[in-house]
């Protein structure tokens, strides 16, 4: 029996190895949890940062990550967070199970980050809710926006006449 080769499949299976490269290369999770290892730390965590004018304020995904093992600096404006996902299969309730799949993350996260605005971080604020952390940095009193007032001091006035540029 002789086997044909049909090059509309070949070019099909091409089209999707390219696609599935692209989406690995781009995704936003690549390298989250399961890349960017060095000496053991995983590098990548998802976050989102923003500043307003009386803060700053970084938010980070660390779904199933227990706030204890979450560890927060700021030291010269750099803040590092960085944590320990437990795994699954060391759990209490795994020992003596079959495992079809282990894919969740696990091991130690670090992630570090610098704002080019200055905090006060005494007043720092972090909460934990439905495995999102928020860490709020006010701003100190020297960064916040200002509006500052003219002074007027001895400059000529000028009338309605001057202004409209009429003769008189």
């Amino acid at each position: 029996m002789m086997v044909t080769r049909n090059p509309l499949m070949e070019d099909f299976v091409n089209l999707r190895e390219t696609v599935d490269r692209l989406f690995n290369e781009t995704s936003p999770f690549r390298g989250l949890w399961t890349g960017a290892v060095a000496n053991g730390t995983r590098a990548g965590l998802p976050l989102d940062v923003y500043v307003t004018d009386r803060e700053a304020v970084i938010l980070a995904a660390v779904p199933g990550v227990d706030p204890a093992n979450i560890e927060i600096t700021v030291n010269q404006g750099t803040v590092t967070i960085s944590g320990e996902i437990p795994n699954a299969a060391a759990s209490e309730d795994a020992k003596g199970a079959s495992w079809y799949l282990h894919e969740l993350p696990t091991g130690t996260f670090r992630r570090s980050l610098s704002i080019p605005v200055e905090f006060d971080v005494a007043k720092a604020e972090a909460n934990f809710a439905h495995g999102m952390l928020r860490l709020t940095l006010p701003k100190s009193e020297q960064a916040k926006p200002r509006q500052i007032k003219i002074n007027v001091t001895g400059a000529p006035s000028i009338d309605a006449a001057d202004a409209s540029g009429e003769d008189k």
